[in-house]
């Protein structure tokens, strides 16, 4: 094993590059895999399928949620990101694969239905563990384990965002709550992470163009430098909301069988359904119609306030699935309700901001949120918008969501 600022011999450093590159290429075929099996499972069974039957899209919700009890009863605990950031500090990274047998197909029922999280989490759960078995097999130390798991986490980041840069910080910033400290994996993630988002292009055909089209940004003045320090402390606001939301439903929840949960949050994802067709989804088929929208700040509450209520329920009661791209759309949401009450303010500078920092808020990932969002959106607004994330970060200290945060080993050499 070899340990930061260590030297590597050739054959070794060959080795590691080789696994990098594979560990991206791999993750990115992997990604499309899940999410072409995503669309066509949404297809069937999706709220847009449907939408002119609105108890049978609440009937398909519960029984989503009884099938998603039973499932993990007879195959076994999915795990969580969670975990995998918490084995990742202990051992480098994910003990074994067992847990994606169940949380591959829960994970596409759950989304594909219209539950409120996306597949952000169970796909880079699934990427992370195939870098960790990949360094297992070519019997890498626990530093090189990390170094691959996270390059697994940041190629499915990628797969999903569009953003390579993007998504190799946010996966290192994910793993702590006050900023990048795997210095070593930075590069090997960036790396994994093109190699990737070249290969997830190629293999699907997709261009590379932003996944939403913002209008143009206008030219930034002073005044958006304020504004976008205002921003930040809204989304602090909602992100200690949300995460308070998720913790007290989640304490509702444990009182209950593990093979209720799902199936009561099944129930009432349905009923939120039939109050506001928002509160379903993840958000990002939906984000695109937001922009179109008429300028009325009823409609950005109402939608906002029913994602947020569909992801922390959805979260909370066992369904899988990620809450990072409802967070961006609740933080769009909110840009454009605004900008509605504020007319002075910059449209574009609000929604980038409110974005990236409701995220960062939740998450601990100020710079790769702010990349993530700028990349996703086509908005160049760096300047404004990392300002939102950090005074979010800041005042959401405290506040966290993901348990297993935390500062790095001290002494790598004792991980074994």
């Amino acid at each position: 094993m070899t340990e930061p600022g260590e030297a590597r011999s050739p054959v070794l450093r060959g080795r590691l590059a080789a696994a990098i590159v594979l560990t991206g290429v791999c993750g990115a075929a992997l990604g499309a895999v899940y999410l072409w099996a995503l669309r066509a499972l949404s297809g069937r069974l999706g709220p847009a399928a449907w939408s002119a039957r609105p108890w049978t899209v609440a009937g398909i919700l519960a029984a989503t949620g009884a099938a998603v009890g039973l499932l993990e009863r007879w195959l076994g605990a999915s795990g969580s990101v969670e975990v995998l950031v918490d084995n990742i500090h202990v051992r480098g990274g994910a003990r074994g694969s067992r847990e994606l047998l169940s949380l591959i197909p829960v994970s596409l029922l759950c989304i594909a239905s219209g539950g409120g999280a996306g597949p952000e989490a169970p796909l880079v759960q699934t990427t992370g563990t195939l870098g960790s078995r990949l360094a297992d097999a070519l019997d890498l130390g626990a530093t090189d384990r990390r170094v691959l798991t996270i390059t697994g986490m940041a190629a499915g980041f990628t797969v999903l965002f569009g953003a390579p840069l993007g998504a190799s910080l946010f996966s290192l910033e994910l793993l702590h709550r006050r900023g990048l400290e795997y210095y070593e994996a930075l590069m090997p993630a960036v790396v994994g992470s093109l190699c990737g988002y070249a290969a997830f292009a190629v293999l699907t055909g997709l261009g590379l163009a932003p996944v939403w089209r913002f209008p143009t940004a206008a030219p930034l003045r002073p005044a958006d430098l304020a504004w976008a320090a205002v921003a930040g402390a809204a989304a602090a606001l909602v992100a200690a909301a949300f995460t308070s939301g998720v913790r007290g439903l989640a304490a509702a929840f444990a009182r209950l069988p593990p093979w209720a949960r799902p199936l009561l949050g099944g129930l009432g994802l349905g009923a939120l359904a039939l109050a506001s067709p928002y509160a379903l989804t993840y958000g990002e088929g939906q984000l695109g119609g937001l922009l179109s929208l008429p300028s009325v700040a009823a409609v950005f509450a109402i939608a906002a306030a029913a994602k947020f209520a569909g992801t922390t329920l959805t979260v909370s009661s066992g369904w899988k699935g990620g809450f990072i791209i409802p967070l961006f759309f609740i933080g769009a949401c909110l840009g454009r309700l605004g900008h509605a009450l504020l007319p002075g303010a910059n449209e574009i500078v609000l929604m980038a901001a409110l974005m990236a920092a409701t995220n960062a808020g939740v998450t601990k990932t100020p710079l790769g949120s702010m990349l993530v969002v700028t990349g996703m959106t086509g908005v160049r607004l760096l300047p404004t918008t990392l300002i939102a994330t950090v005074v979010a970060l800041a005042l959401t200290d405290k506040v966290g969501l993901i348990e297993s945060q935390r500062s790095r080993p001290s002494i790598d050499a004792a991980v074994s």
